[in-house]
């Protein structure tokens, strides 16, 4: 059958998608009449998600289509937007970003951070039994299955890919051996799923300061780091000339080549040596050392922060972050497109255990942030780094402030180095309340 969008260049799609940010940014600009009312209540970051959403549900755009040849052969065919955005614009972002890090700073954000990101991964591991246990009562049967085909073999992928990333999911794919011919199904509630959850604390980006007063949180570090990096970019805030332009772009797109070029060096050489471990268990929980993707956002977060301690910091000054944040708007609108909402409605069963699931990790995750007076932005970062790894994280701490992507991208790493064996921990809690 042909799926076909009415626009299938890449070029076409690409226009689409700036024209929706231009037109978020522009209305985010007005400040009169109907404009700032609604921007108080919708935050311009989630526009710039939903848009393209709109787009891929009218039809317009696709993030994968069907086409049917003359000879009546179905080809797949798919957009690079998004493969373009993470692995080029995501690490360039996240390395102007990171300039004028103060990196003490960060590290004197506490140990809420950290208790916030390991909520969101018990979250995972406790979410998806008490969802099956939940499903159960009532369909019996969305629960089942035997064999490879147990719903529940299938939905470790999805704690995988909730607690570490990709590489996570594939591991968790392999271990429990669910039926690949169904594993279509778990990645598209994977994809409905959380970016449903990534729409609701974008949401709540915009209103954070209410939710911090009824948190009682001590936002006193976040605020510290903001005003020690605003207070550095106005100390050498500059009107930027054409070559200061051309040194940001350099040293954003050269550490991003650096980055992939040892990315394809150190991803085989790990994926060997891991293959080489005996223990089926131990080698796939270091199947992730295996990604280029996490030894590429690693190696560009670690160049910057170097960076930070030199003069390269001060091009701030000339406008880099803003750059970054350029780069970061052009991401979320292609992981915007990726989301048809009419699919929320299909496979009804899976993905309400999806949202029960999800539905549990931020109750937990609120809870916890209640207890300990967490701020907002590390119950969205925390949980971010989880469900939506090194691609999500910097997006929603950036929301907050430039200076906060590293912290974004810090906490996914650690999703990536204990996504599989807490993953495997989920599973296995999932596989006894199946068969309770």
């Amino acid at each position: 059958m042909d799926t076909s969008p009415i626009f299938t260049d890449d070029t076409i799609v690409f226009g689409l998608l700036m024209l929706a940010l231009g037109f978020v940014f522009i209305t985010e600009s007005i400040k009169t009449g109907f404009w700032p009312k609604f921007y108080k209540i919708v935050p311009g970051l989630f526009m710039a998600y939903m848009l393209p959403a709109v787009l891929t549900t009218a039809g317009l755009i696709s993030p994968e289509w069907t086409s049917v040849s003359d000879a009546g052969e179905e080809i797949e065919h798919s957009t690079n937007l998004y493969y373009v955005a993470s692995r080029y614009l995501l690490p360039a972002a996240l390395v102007l970003m990171t300039l004028s890090i103060d990196l003490k700073a960060v590290f004197n954000l506490g140990w809420r951070a950290l208790v916030m990101f390991f909520t969101g991964t018990i979250g995972i591991i406790i979410g998806g039994p008490i969802a099956i246990l939940l499903i159960a009562t009532v369909a019996p049967d969305a629960v089942g299955g035997v064999g490879p085909d147990a719903v529940w073999r299938g939905l470790s992928t999805l704690a995988g890919s909730w607690i570490g990333g990709g590489a996570n999911q594939t591991a968790m794919l392999e271990i429990y051996g669910y039926n690949q011919a169904k594993y279509g199904g778990m990645v598209f509630v994977d994809i409905v799923v959380a970016n449903i959850w990534m729409a609701i604390i974008l949401i709540g980006i915009g209103k954070r300061n209410g939710i911090n007063k009824w948190l009682k949180a001590d936002t006193g570090a976040i605020e510290n780091l903001k005003e020690k990096v605003t207070m550095f970019s106005e100390k050498v805030k500059r009107n930027p000339t054409l070559t200061d332009l051309m040194i940001i772009c350099t040293i954003a797109f050269g550490t991003v080549s650096l980055a992939h070029l040892c990315a394809g060096y150190l991803a085989p050489l790990f994926e060997n040596m891991v293959s080489g471990i005996e223990s089926v268990t131990t080698r796939n929980i270091f199947t992730f050392l295996g990604s280029k993707f996490f030894w590429m956002i690693s190696i560009a977060t670690l160049i910057a922060i170097l960076l930070s301690f030199t003069k390269a910091r001060n091009y701030e000054g000339a406008g880099a972050s803003k750059f970054g944040s350029v780069f970061i708007y052009i991401l979320v609108a292609t992981i915007g497109m990726k989301m048809d909402l009419t699919l929320i409605f299909e496979n009804g069963w899976l993905i309400t255990i999806g949202v029960v699931w999800m539905t549990i990790h931020a109750l937990l995750l609120i809870l916890v942030a209640k207890l300990i007076k967490a701020p907002y932005f590390f119950l969205a970062v925390g949980s971010q780094a989880n469900v939506g790894g090194a691609a999500s994280a910097p997006i929603v701490a950036s929301a907050f402030h430039p200076s906060l992507a590293t912290v974004g991208v810090l906490l996914a790493v650690f999703g990536y180095a204990v996504g599989t064996i807490a993953a495997i921990g989920c599973t296995i809690l999932m596989e006894l309340a199946a068969v309770s």
